[in-house]
């Protein structure tokens, strides 16, 4: 068949065969929905039984790079190859035993809530329509869990690299004015510089490069023995620029970092943002949620004074990705920042372009996905007490894997254990390549998916316990199997 030619019947799936795409058989699509469905539940419900990861053979990578089919096949056969050479090779992260990233399990309600999100089809840009009004549901629960101002606004965005760029975003409209989205920052003649400490995610580089101001522009802080941002080393640095001329706008605080799970000094963080006039933002990406839990909440004391904050319902939230969010403090600051004045997105008094909330108004994106349904029914159906007994779990679990590494002594604790996160290595000769070693022999035994990092130079087995479905008896394995691996390698080379 020709590009753009019509197809006839033989050119159709078997399962579909109307001029639209609608099945030709009603009964037998749900009867296939059905079986799909149920496939999926006892797939989340033996995962246990499973391997972490599995290498996708060679031959399976090759089938997908078969050309754009013309023709169409049965949506039953499309499914069993799904299920055959798709869902065996995923990688890993609803498995309890997966610790490599941080990157949450899910949950069987957000499959379902992802269904009837998919049914609905909904375009979240703006309009007046009720998914708008559970998006907005979500950013009042947000508001209350972090204790901002009604005035404040949010938005669901892919994740938080995206919530950081967009909050340092805002805080160049906040320093420079709007005018700078048409200008631009060589016009606005302001030399802008950032702060985060040393330990900071790199997306918040990646950001300040994308906006404009370029990478070089943001100062890595100093770090203090728990990888916590020296509140006297940023005063100095901020200082520093000032006196050569450039302009301090923005101070970025890690609630989690990604090596070690620190969470910065907020509050004091608070205080110099203040004194020095610059827009606090926090990259909260899983850690901001230890709100949810009343024995780790006090340690976010601050969080409620940032002026943005990003951070993920798709890691310690367990939603199903993707489900990041943005809450900023100053609403009318957040809209000017991204609002625009065009003939196709005009409100109306009535009608469907009526509605005083259109998401478009406060994000980059006007074609957006129902994300708030499956965090509303996550939230609705579990509650925050149970997800932040999940979090603090997590938290306990590393704990009792740090005691571990301590008590064993092939085995060498690289930093605290702060919050969920533990670094650690097995001691022997060259133990860079040897730890490499054997976090690639556990990955590809399918027993464990732990990381690499660099903590103090020194390379680390990461385990970071973000998943519901974790449990002690996981993490002894995760130590029974780094030390045996260990032992194995360190035979190997006659250490």
């Amino acid at each position: 068949m020709t590009a753009g030619a019509k197809p006839d019947a033989a050119d159709r799936s078997p399962t579909f065969g109307g001029p639209d795409l609608d099945p030709a058989d009603w009964e037998a699509v749900r009867a296939q929905g059905h079986r799909m469905l149920d496939d999926m539940i006892n797939h989340l419900q033996g995962l246990r039984e499973e391997p972490v990861w599995r290498e996708p053979p060679a031959a399976l990578r090759a089938g997908f790079r078969e050309p754009l089919p013309a023709k169409g096949a049965d949506l039953a056969a499309v499914y069993d190859r799904f299920a055959a050479e798709i869902l065996p090779y995923s990688s890993g992260n609803t498995h309890p035993r997966f610790m490599g990233w941080v990157q949450g399990g899910g949950t069987v309600v957000g499959m379902l809530a992802e269904m009837l999100s998919a049914t609905m089809n909904a375009n979240l840009g703006g309009r007046d329509h009720m998914a708008l009004e559970v998006e907005q549901q979500l950013v009042a629960w947000t508001r209350e869990l972090f204790g901002f101002p009604a005035g404040a606004s949010g938005l669901f965005v892919t994740g938080t690299s995206q919530a950081n760029f967009m909050g340092l975003l805002i805080a160049r409209t906040r320093v420079l004015g709007p005018s700078v989205r048409k200008a631009g920052i060589r016009e606005a003649g302001e030399r802008l510089t950032a702060y985060a400490s040393a330990a900071v995610h790199g997306c918040v580089a990646n950001a300040l490069d994308i906006a404009g101001i370029g990478s070089d522009h943001l100062r890595r802080v100093a770090v203090d023995e728990n990888q916590r941002i020296r509140l006297d080393a940023l005063r100095i640095a901020i200082a520093a620029d000032r006196a050569a001329g450039l302009r301090p706008f923005a101070v970025v605080g890690s609630a989690g970092t990604v090596d070690v799970g620190a969470i910065d000094d907020l509050a004091g963080l608070a205080a110099v943002a203040r004194d020095e006039d610059l827009h606090f933002h926090i990259d909260g990406a899983f850690g901001a949620l230890g709100m949810l839990s009343a024995a780790l909440a006090p340690r976010l004391a601050g969080i409620e004074q940032a002026d943005s904050i990003g951070f993920d319902w798709h890691k310690w939230g367990q939603v199903p990705y993707d489900a990041g969010f943005l809450l900023v403090r100053d609403g009318d600051l957040h809209r000017r920042t991204f609002s625009e004045d065009a003939a196709y997105l005009r409100h109306s008094q009535k009608g469907l372009a009526a509605g005083d909330w259109w998401p478009c108004d406060y994000g980059p994106d006007l074609s957006r996905s129902f994300r708030a349904l499956k965090t509303w029914f996550t939230i609705k159906t579990y509650g925050t007490q149970a997800l932040g007994e999940v979090i603090a779990r997590t938290c306990d679990l590393a704990q009792g894997l740090g005691r571990r590494v301590a008590a064993e002594p092939e085995l060498e604790l690289l930093a605290p254990v702060q919050l969920n996160i533990v670094c650690f290595r097995f001691r022997g000769a060259d133990p860079d390549t040897l730890n490499e070693e054997v976090v690639a022999r556990l990955q590809t035994s399918g027993l464990a998916a732990p990381s690499l990092t660099k903590v103090g130079g020194k390379t680390a087995i990461r385990c970071a316990i973000v998943n519901h479905r974790t449990d002690t008896s996981d993490m002894d394995a995760v130590a029974d199997g780094v030390l045996a691996i260990g032992r194995t390698v360190r035979a190997e080379r006659g250490d």
